[in-house]
């Protein structure tokens, strides 16, 4: 996913599909600067990390 892409989610009312190696996340900030997101499962809010945009699917 591009850093504009994973902006426009973040930013959004609308929940979108989003997955990281293979599992659905939510995508809760995005810092284009240094290309990461932080995301948690969607059902596991307790367990953030921050990755790669690059690594996450629409």
């Amino acid at each position: 996913m591009d850093a504009k892409k994973a902006q426009e989610i973040a930013s959004s009312h609308e929940m979108k599909n989003v997955t990281y190696n293979g599992e659905k996340v939510y995508l809760e900030h995005v810092d284009q600067e240094a290309g990461k997101a932080t995301v948690h499962p969607l059902y596991q809010p307790e367990k953030k990390q921050s990755v790669s945009i690059h690594d996450l699917m629409e």
